[in-house]
């Protein structure tokens, strides 16, 4: 059974009131945010049961949740709560956030390129049409279209994947024609973490370079950046690229602010006038490309992490944005983060399997009591079943730390890598080559 809050009447305290849609994850940030600018939450459920994917969102600090039916309905139920904004807490919430927040008249990005906010495909159109790097691709249901795509292209490696996925899910980097055969087989066979139907698959040109994380918040257009992150991924024999760690670079450090300028004329593209957006980008010899952009907070998101590091983070600005865009404006708008500490977000990979019997609270302490450290999020728990990391929904921990010496970081890193399996104790433990 779905837990629901209490459905209180919409005629309640004259507080203004927030929709969030799909708040999974990350999106759990936001609510203590636009509380303590003085509004109420209401959340909006896209899918009949929460997603299995990820933990379902804690429902305590809402005045009401509602399951979405169609979208007449939805909007008949939250429109007696006069809501002055509605987003997405999370990536499958985007499509019905857009529909809402325009029919419920509150800011919004709007329909008109809602599509190009989620499909893949269409978002790297989208970018091409605007006059923006990107990379060359095709989609097709057809495994055979892929292959011909990629044999008559001529250039190894590319990248098949599904079109409305994320977290690395189902995406693989291949080297000849039969692995493309593979991989898009594979994909066109599966659901995204979603559960939404793989109908295409995508393949695309490779972009060679380092990939960075580019987050933002915007008001009527106006941006503030939050954060620019240097991945760390490694890439398996499989052909899957896993995440390890990523690091904060200097607001003027490197690639940061060509790859700031870029992002926002992407935002531009796509019709991105409010909210939070998390991107991904590729420094190519040639300048930078886009990957995807999510028109919602990052997954790395953590407030006294980024507040630390960076001297902000994005549901604090968010929340600002949203309920008061003067002072949003006035102090944010059109400005950038200040990096504040050297930090990093590490998701610990894993090559073990087994059912998680508990959690070994010593090697938690050890981990937590490392110098660095400033927060750790255990992925799972007891009666969950631990895989092999191929993606970052596979992933067993994500720690965050923090230091004005890297050196420290580096040491507190090595040390995490030697802890990290230690924490979940297994039945019937095995070990993956991968």
């Amino acid at each position: 059974m779905v837990p629901t809050a209490p459905d209180r009447s919409p005629s309640g305290p004259d507080r203004p009131v927030v929709v969030l849609v799909d708040a999974y994850t990350s999106g759990k940030y936001l609510p203590p945010e636009f509380a303590a600018l003085g509004a109420d939450l209401v959340h909006v459920q896209s899918t009949p049961e929460f997603m299995p994917s990820m933990p379902a969102p804690d429902l305590g600090p809402y005045r009401a949740a509602l399951v979405h039916q169609d979208v007449d309905r939805t909007v008949a139920r939250l429109a007696p709560y006069r809501p002055v904004a509605v987003l997405a807490g999370q990536e499958p919430g985007v499509d019905l956030a857009d529909v809402l927040a325009e029919r419920l008249g509150t800011p919004a990005n709007g329909t008109a390129l809602s599509a190009a906010r989620r499909d893949k495909y269409v978002m790297i159109e989208t970018l091409r049409a605007a006059g923006l790097r990107c990379a060359d691709q095709a989609r097709s249901s057809d495994v055979d279209h892929l292959v011909a795509w990629a044999r008559a292209r001529g250039s190894w490696p590319v990248v098949v994947k599904p079109l409305r996925s994320a977290a690395g899910d189902s995406v693989f980097v291949c080297r000849d024609t039969a692995e493309v055969r593979q991989a898009a087989e594979a994909v066109l066979a599966g659901e995204t973490i979603y559960q939404e139907s793989n109908h295409e698959a995508l393949v695309q040109s490779y972009l060679h370079g380092t990939e960075y994380v580019v987050d933002m918040v915007s008001r009527d257009g106006r941006r503030h950046l939050c954060g620019v992150w240097e991945y760390q991924k490694r890439l398996l024999p499989s052909g899957r690229n896993i995440y390890d760690r990523e690091r904060l670079l200097a607001h003027d450090e490197g690639p940061a602010p060509a790859l700031a300028a870029y992002v926002s004329a992407a935002l531009d593209a796509l019709g991105v006038r409010h909210g939070p957006t998390h991107a991904e980008v590729i420094m190519t010899p040639e300048g930078p490309a886009l990957v995807e952009v999510g028109t919602r907070i990052a997954g790395n998101m953590h407030p006294g992490f980024h507040d630390a590091c960076a001297g902000g983070n994005q549901a604090t600005l968010t929340a600002l944005a949203y309920l008061d865009p003067e002072t949003f404006h006035a102090r944010h708008a059109d400005r950038g983060y200040r990096r504040r500490a050297h930090a990093v977000c590490c998701t610990t990979p894993t090559t073990q399997e087994g059912l998680v019997e508990g959690v070994d609270e010593a090697a938690v302490a050890a981990i937590r009591a490392l110098p660095t450290v400033h927060g750790l999020n255990l992925k799972l728990g007891p009666g969950q079943y631990l895989r092999p990391t191929v993606d970052l929904y596979t992933s067993t921990l994500r720690v965050f730390l923090l230091s004005e010496d890297p050196g420290a970081l580096a040491r507190d890193l090595e040390r995490l890598g030697e802890l990290k399996d230690q924490v979940y104790r297994l039945r019937d433990r095995q070990e993956s080559l991968l």
